[in-house]
């Protein structure tokens, strides 16, 4: 399967719709799937709309439990590529990241960069 990158520059603003959930591997065992190495891959479902276009929800596998992600939650996808695939008379797109992080608020107080608690 060959990955195409995507930039999610153009992607406008991503937003989580639903929270991290381990992906299953198997539906009958309940079988969590896993990377190469044993880690558990998670899937998040994230919104993105374009300028003056409807949104769309695509989901997304990451290795590893994403920290912070919560529905509602503005976030920031890393190294989002994207996969064709077919399987029978089914086919689409699959969606895999390195990471999936949580945008700060506008306006989150910044932590004290000096360390000393009041003024100077």
């Amino acid at each position: 399967m060959q990955s195409i990158p995507v930039d999610t520059s153009r992607l406008g603003v991503l937003r989580c719709a639903v929270g991290p959930e381990p992906k299953i591997a198997d539906f009958e065992t309940k079988e969590v799937k896993k990377d190469r190495d044993g880690n558990t891959i998670y899937s998040v479902a994230v919104t993105v709309r374009q300028d003056g276009r409807r949104v769309s929800v695509i989901e997304i596998a990451v290795t590893g439990e994403p920290k912070g992600v919560v529905e509602g939650a503005e976030v920031r996808v890393t190294g989002l590529d994207a996969f064709a695939w077919a399987m029978g008379d089914r086919h689409g797109i699959s969606f895999r990241a390195a990471a999936i992080t949580p945008v700060p608020p506008v306006g989150a107080p910044a932590a004290a960069s000096n360390g000393k608690a009041g003024g100077a």
